[in-house]
């Protein structure tokens, strides 16, 4: 009876897997941070002030091409990016207002 629950949950959590794959968009934006949000997005932000501001505590957020700030849930993905347009694929969780990055590199 363990090993039917072991497989069955097993099969659950790839099943999570599979569907949080095929939800995975990609877009352009910025990596800013939580206080100004939107604030820097259009244009390139502040690069220095986005750093400090994370390295005073706050958490890194992604602008999307919609100019929809969403928080990451995985924010060590976008360290070398603080202040960046960026080309991402991500998942999206919209009741979270959060994404999953998966890919990150510079857009330019």
């Amino acid at each position: 009876m363990k090993r039917v629950n072991y497989l069955l949950a097993a099969t659950l959590a790839m099943t999570a897997l599979a569907a949080m794959a095929a939800d995975s968009t990609k877009d352009t934006g910025w990596i800013s941070d939580s206080m100004c949000g939107a604030k820097h997005s259009g244009a390139a932000p502040d690069k220095a002030c986005v750093q400090k501001c994370i390295a005073g505590g706050l958490k890194p957020v992604f602008i999307d091409s919609k100019n929809t700030v969403w928080s990451i849930d995985n924010p060590d993905a976008v360290k070398s990016f603080y202040g960046d347009q960026v080309k991402v694929s991500m998942t999206a969780n919209a009741s979270a207002k959060s994404v999953h990055i998966g890919t990150i590199a510079a857009a330019k």
